[in-house]
């Protein structure tokens, strides 16, 4: 099968959707598929086509949201050199820039579009509106939604319940939805096959001793993402448990603000920023530290609780439904509701060393389960799916016409011989 990847987001922009995308390409093509992706270029206004990756990078310009660049929807060039991959179908991982382009490919080559929805809008139009007209601006992003998910998509793949009743119940779309987890490579956050890495001198680098108590948060640091509560929290854990350090990886911005709260409050021995990390070596932050934390409620799947379980971290993280499906309380991790349950499931784990193992051992058996194995079967099913309800090609006026008179011809003829 020849597959075209379309994607806003891929390397070295590294997110939830840049993994989807990279776990994806690997694992379709260990099955024997031809991959391409269609991207932006994040250096330059310039077309960047890389023929051994099959990767082609279209210009984009920045929007002055974190990194991200939106491309042209129609540009000329592109085009034909993605007539020439002859693809079977489109999968699309983004609504907007890429996403627009894709949808115009698909139908002007007949081709059928796979769309997956990796991001609840509704939790981000602060950056835009800045507060104002919130609900208006709500208003707008389901009706963008559902045009870009509903009715220019063959098929429309959601990776959580969660993202599912978003369609089902809020937007009441009549249509199959197909809810496929994201798989990541597990075993690249495995202990064993990162023989590379001293732990305690990867600690020791970031000002971290050998036997301090380390929460890890990986993700972007903006509002959204409730990085806050883990803030705020910090003092009082602290005072509870003298060796604890919250270890959080991720740029965006209220990085700076965070900084500057951290430094008011005298905490900057026990919370560490790292900013943006390589990809390679992400993997590290997870085996070096206790357990993993989220309280972001903006997300569909969450890939870095996956990620953290897969490194044998217990996750703790709050009561939403992009992470209940696979965090279970006392089982692989714990649960929160709110800050005081929050500061509770910590300081349990950290005067619980055998709970804490239970735990971590829990967790890496739990990660085993959305391997990209399983997320690439998935996604083939749904490519299947929609090539079988490919849209019908749409036949120009003229070559109607030239049947017609083909027909009229034949009919004419059979009368003829008839008589």
């Amino acid at each position: 099968m020849r597959i075209g990847i379309f994607t806003d987001s891929y390397t070295p922009f590294i997110n939830g959707v840049t993994t989807s995308v990279l776990m994806l390409k690997k694992g379709l093509e260990k099955k024997g598929h031809t991959v391409y992706v269609v991207t932006v270029n994040n250096e330059n206004m310039k077309y960047k086509l890389d023929e051994r990756g099959k990767v082609l990078r279209l210009p984009g310009v920045p929007i002055g949201i974190y990194d991200y660049r939106l491309t042209g929807i129609y540009p000329l060039k592109a085009i034909n050199i993605i007539k020439k991959w002859n693809l079977d179908v489109i999968h699309c991982q983004t609504e907007f820039g890429v996403g627009t382009f894709a949808r115009i490919i698909a139908k002007q080559l007949s081709i059928p579009l796979v769309h997956t929805y990796h991001t609840m809008y509704e939790d981000y139009i602060h950056y835009i509106t800045k507060g104002y007209f919130n609900r208006t601006g709500k208003k707008i992003v389901e009706y963008l939604t559902l045009f870009y998910c509903d009715r220019t998509a063959t098929e429309l793949v959601v990776p959580t319940k969660k993202a599912y009743e978003l369609f089902k119940e809020k937007y009441k779309v009549d249509r199959n939805v197909y809810i496929v987890p994201t798989g990541i490579e597990v075993e690249k956050f495995y202990l064993e096959n990162n023989k590379g890495l001293n732990i305690i001198k990867k600690r020791e680098s970031l000002g971290i001793k050998r036997d301090d108590f380390v929460i890890l948060f990986v993700g972007r640091i903006g509002s959204e993402k409730n990085v806050e509560l883990l803030l705020t929290s910090m003092r009082y854990i602290v005072n509870n448990c003298p060796k604890a350090k919250l270890l959080i990886v991720g740029d965006g911005p209220d990085l700076n603000k965070y900084k500057s709260y951290v430094k008011k409050q005298g905490l900057e021995k026990n919370i560490i920023f790292t900013g943006k990390v390589p990809w390679d070596s992400i993997a590290e932050y997870y085996l070096i530290s206790d357990v993993f934390t989220t309280a972001s409620r903006t997300e569909t799947q969450g890939l870095t609780v996956i990620e953290a379980m897969a490194a044998s971290l217990p996750v703790v993280c709050i009561d939403d439904e992009s992470f209940t499906n696979t965090v279970i309380d006392n089982l692989n991790g714990k649960i929160f509701k709110n800050k005081r349950g929050y500061k509770k499931a910590i300081i349990e784990l950290y005067n619980n060393p055998k709970e804490l193992k239970k735990l971590s051992k829990q967790a890496r058996v739990s990660a085993e389960m959305h391997s990209s194995k399983y997320f690439v079967e998935s996604i083939l099913d749904v490519y299947k799916i929609a090539i079988k309800n490919k849209p019908q090609t749409i036949i120009p006026l003229v070559d109607k016409i030239k049947n017609l008179i083909k027909k009229d011809d034949k009919d004419e003829k059979d009368n003829s011989s008839k008589s």
